[in-house]
């Protein structure tokens, strides 16, 4: 029994240095993933809907909530060009030289880039929490196997 235990403590040490391994490979990632698409929308320069002063003060969209807020915008002024895709095409095809079409498809662009950004950043949230999350298992994991160890030495 002693020597199941012990093993037991083992396995409980290593499974908390694993998960505690991969909560800092988490958390890395996803702070990583979030500083690359708030360099991509800083890089785009996007100031639509921002009040004067952020963007005399060169401020751009580069958060959710304020990707979000755009998205939303465009799609409402989007849909006042047609209600979708079809109704625009009328049973035609798409033409590039047609203005309306050429906004249309520019605000279905724009939309989801931002879109997109909204669920990047949503995606490296959950990535960084299950990192933290992972941490907090290893600890308890490794402080399991650390007690669990000493009662097997007391005991032998």
């Amino acid at each position: 029994m002693v020597r199941i235990s012990r093993y037991l403590a083992i396995v409980m040490l290593l499974l908390g240095v694993v998960s505690l391994a991969l909560g800092i490979l988490f958390i890395a990632q996803g702070v990583d993933k979030d500083n690359l698409l708030r360099e991509a929308m800083w890089e785009e320069q996007v100031t639509y809907l921002l009040p004067e002063e952020e963007v005399a003060k060169g401020n751009v969209i580069d958060t959710a909530e304020e990707a979000q807020r755009v998205a939303d915008t465009i799609r409402e002024h989007r849909r006042a060009i047609a209600p979708t895709y079809e109704d625009l095409l009328a049973g035609g095809r798409f033409d590039p030289t047609n203005p309306t079409h050429l906004s249309y498809a520019q605000a279905l662009n724009m939309e989801n880039y931002l879109y997109l950004a909204v669920l990047g950043f949503g995606v490296t949230d959950v990535v960084i929490a299950s990192g933290v999350f992972m941490i907090i298992m290893g600890i308890a994991l490794g402080g399991t196997g650390v007690v669990l160890f000493g009662l097997v030495r007391r005991t032998a």
